[in-house]
């Protein structure tokens, strides 16, 4: 840490330096305010020693323009007794402390330990900000991804429930922090919980939190992701998965904001906003009752529904572009970039793993290619296609039985009709001339579902 004292006293600025110095820090000493300036000029520090009474520009002055221009320079006062006034004046302008004179060389050790130590936070915050700035960030240029920047827009300067439906790996759990980052919440807990990743007896526990005692293994007081989100925004990530008891608790804490630890009978009340998603069909799984239709309809005050990669392709070289930065950085290593048969043989791939999948092959290709031009021969045995017509993935054009290429035939033939008419049955069957019942029948026959 590099420390300016600035004080019109020989004996101060030779025992501040030589204490200081005996610290490990780099130190300089000026005698003057004019002095200290021409320095600060010049030079970076990270802490002042300021003399409130200097000849010339006195240590206030100082501080005016320590405060204008250096905004993250920490400044401690040094004043004598006849000036503890003005040392008051000058924490309250910005200063971080002040220490009356005759001085304890102690305390001159401990203050610089501090203020080491703050900055030291400090940087540490910066870069987890960084992190996370770099971990949330939404990335994209179609018109599927403004509508979905302008409903986080919207909802975000509201407390409303927000359902956000989408396959695995395009990006629910960005959508959710977004909200968060943008709302009056912001500065508050972000706090993810995910129903598929825990298993069935440990939900109630991770949610909710446990008393000592509660069960076997329970050594010690727990509290919930519920409790640490308080006054923040709790992310209920795969809903779905929730087991029918952990979605009645649930559904008690959106309607009343209270709940009990397990093993307590003591009622928690908390203020929380809740965001949940899921890639299943929570409609269907009411019919078959799996999932409370009350909780659905608290959740999803606001639905929204992001596209699979493949419904939004012109978002695919923008994140390339991204991914192939973003990990020549985290590897340190040169930055590479796709032939023009590679980009093809990806903007034509359907990704069924969505922006996960693809920020994945692009870490394994950094990995695996030692040239930094990544080739279509480099890129094909990392992705599922058979056979590439337009974009679409024709796999029943491959040898195999008549049988298995006209199942595979229809099913992509009636999936790409379904999704033409809106996944309506009754219209699809009329534009194909066939009887509703029969088209019903073979949606079934041939396991044809909609992916939400």
């Amino acid at each position: 840490m590099n420390i300016l004292v600035v004080d019109d006293e020989k004996n101060i600025r030779r025992t501040l330096r030589d204490i200081l110095q005996d610290e490990g820090y780099n130190v300089t000493a000026s005698e003057s305010g004019e002095e200290a300036l021409n320095l600060l000029s010049n030079n970076f520090f990270d802490l002042i020693f300021l003399d409130v009474k200097l000849p010339g520009i006195d240590g206030i002055e100082v501080l005016k323009r320590v405060k204008k221009d250096y905004m993250g320079l920490d400044v401690i006062v040094i004043s004598g007794h006849s000036t503890i006034k003005i040392a008051v004046q000058a924490v309250k302008m910005g200063a971080y402390d002040f220490l009356e004179k005759p001085l304890s060389l102690h305390k001159i050790v401990i203050s610089a330990k501090n203020i080491a130590e703050k900055r030291k936070l400090f940087q540490k915050f910066q870069q987890e900000s960084k992190n996370i700035e770099s971990q949330y960030r939404m990335i994209g240029v179609s018109p599927e991804f403004s509508k979905i920047l302008d409903l986080i827009n919207k909802v975000s300067v509201t407390n409303s429930k927000v359902l956000i439906v989408g396959e695995s790996g395009t990006g629910k759990e960005l959508v959710a922090f977004a909200i968060h980052n943008q709302s009056a919440r912001k500065d508050t807990p972000f706090v993810k919980f995910n129903s598929a990743a825990i298993p069935n007896e440990l939900v109630e526990s991770e949610l909710f939190g446990h008393e000592k005692g509660a069960f076997t293994g329970a050594d010690k007081q727990k509290l919930g992701k519920l409790e640490i989100a308080h006054e923040g925004t709790l992310f209920l990530d795969e809903i779905g998965d929730m087991n029918l008891n952990a979605q009645a608790k649930i559904l008690r804490v959106i309607q009343e904001g209270k709940f009990e630890r397990v093993g307590s009978n003591k009622t928690i009340t908390i203020d929380v906003r809740i965001l949940a998603a899921t890639n299943k069909d929570l409609e269907k799984m009411i019919e078959s009752g799996e999932f409370r239709e009350d909780l659905f309809y608290r959740l999803n005050v606001i639905p929204i529904n992001i596209p699979p990669l493949r419904d939004r392709k012109t978002d695919i070289p923008v994140l390339l572009n991204y991914y192939l930065d973003y990990f020549a950085a985290e590897l340190k290593v040169h930055p590479k970039k796709f032939s023009s048969s590679a980009l093809k043989l990806i903007q034509n791939y359907s990704f069924p793993g969505n922006i996960r999948e693809l920020r994945n092959l692009v870490e394994r290709l950094y990995i695996l290619t030692s040239e930094d031009i990544i080739s279509g021969n480099d890129v094909e045995p990392h992705i599922r296609i058979v056979f590439e017509s337009k974009g679409e993935n024709l796999s029943f054009l491959e040898t195999k039985s008549y049988s298995e290429a006209k199942n595979e035939f229809e099913s992509y033939y009636l999936t790409k009709q379904l999704e033409k008419f809106n996944w309506s049955i009754s219209t699809t069957a009329e534009k194909l001339s066939l009887q509703q019942s029969n088209l019903s029948r073979k949606i079934k026959e041939l396991g044809i579902e909609r992916n939400y």
